[in-house]
């Protein structure tokens, strides 16, 4: 379903300005986002859902970032979340998805905040949960605290759970004030609610495999979660360098050349095309891993290793981009400092920190090749 994006794109298109100034979607881009099946990318297909793949989210992603980073923000987790939800208990699911499939589900996961409480039938969930993107139009809000473990159990005494609220029994406050992605309304939610059992589950059980599931509920929760942040750094990026070289062609010269035929342009345009175009193989493959391979603590950490260096080679091309364009990239309106706002705003989450994503794929190379490395030394 995510073949057929013309609802986004035109709403993105029409809406990017207002996005920008209400630091939130509009009603407009949201209705679009649900119409052209972001939100039941990843519902179980028993719901009337698509149970759909990482590959086809990457390009439908993508896609939309060249026009709008902020609503393809919103369209990744709007899916993504939907994917977690399938963790909850099957009366849970039904509460989400009993109706529809077509439910937005917004989310504040990591960190664990706020404070649960266990009482009689579920849990008394109280405090505030920050950066929750797209909560002004979802239907739902996953929350995540640290609870009380289960009475008499080995474990741990406290767990990371996560809670499935109904987006009116929360109070959404306005402190979403970015330099980039600002249209995603990522802001604070307030809540102070009773959340029945069976819309909750941990973080643990994000681990196990759920019988009879289609692929995309069985990978573990590291090996996709920082390729659904990247997918809008990849497509803002390739939309900076179809407007910047745009804009180098237009661009005349006081010897009536344009700025293209200058070989400092030219070597910014290979580098930057380089760097953007090897950002989508790494991602490609990171997609078509998690969509089919056989899953090993290896490939997890390889995942992780290729989507930080994937945005790192985005990162770099947008800099090296917005230094060639000259003093007009500095203006709010022009297209190509939105984008590199919303890309150097989008490198500043936790699942794309590259120093974590290297330390995670050294333990592994560690922890899988002991027999090569006796051999070394």
């Amino acid at each position: 379903m995510l073949s057929d994006l013309h609802r986004t794109l035109h709403a993105a298109r029409e809406d990017q300005d207002l996005l920008e100034e209400g630091r939130r979607l509009t009603d407009r881009v949201a209705d679009a986002l649900v119409a052209d099946g972001f939100a039941r990318h990843f519902v179980p297909e028993r719901w009337d859902g698509c149970a759909g793949t990482f590959t086809a989210l990457l390009d439908a992603v993508s896609s939309v970032a060249e026009t709008c980073a902020s609503t393809a923000w919103c369209a990744a987790l709007y899916a993504a979340h939907g994917r977690l939800a399938s963790y909850l208990p099957e009366e849970g699911q039904r509460a989400l998805w009993g109706r529809t499939p077509d439910v937005c589900v917004a989310a504040s996961v990591v960190p664990p905040q706020g404070r649960a409480e266990r009482v009689d039938g579920g849990w008394r969930l109280t405090g505030e949960w920050t950066m929750a993107s797209g909560v002004d139009q979802a239907d739902w809000v996953l929350l995540a605290s640290l609870a009380e473990g289960p009475a008499g159990a080995a474990g741990p005494a406290r767990e990371n759970r996560v809670f499935a609220v109904p987006r009116p029994d929360v109070k959404v406050r306005d402190t979403w004030h970015p330099i980039g992605m600002r249209g995603t309304g990522s802001n604070t939610v307030e809540a102070e609610v009773f959340v029945p059992e069976h819309l909750s589950f941990t973080v643990s059980d994000l681990a196990r495999a759920q019988p009879h599931a289609a692929r995309c509920h069985t990978v573990p929760f590291p090996l996709v979660a920082g390729l659904i942040f990247a997918a809008p750094v990849l497509g803002a990026a390739e939309g900076i360098l179809r407007h910047w070289w745009n804009q180098q062609c237009l661009r005349t010269r006081p010897d009536g050349g344009t700025a293209a035929q200058q070989p400092f342009q030219q070597r910014v345009l290979a580098r930057a095309s380089a760097h953007i175009q090897s950002a989508r193989l790494l991602l490609e493959r990171a997609a078509q891993r998690a969509d089919t391979a056989p899953i090993t603590p290896l490939l997890v950490a390889e995942n992780q290793r290729d989507v930080a260096a994937a945005v790192e080679l985005c990162g770099t091309a947008a800099d090296e981009m917005l230094h060639a364009a000259g003093a007009r990239a500095l203006d709010d309106t022009n297209p190509l400092q939105r984008a590199w706002r919303d890309i150097t705003a989008a490198r500043a989450h936790g699942t794309l920190d590259p120093e974590k994503a290297a330390a995670a794929y050294a333990r592994a190379r560690l922890a899988a090749q002991p027999a090569d490395l006796e051999g070394a030394r």
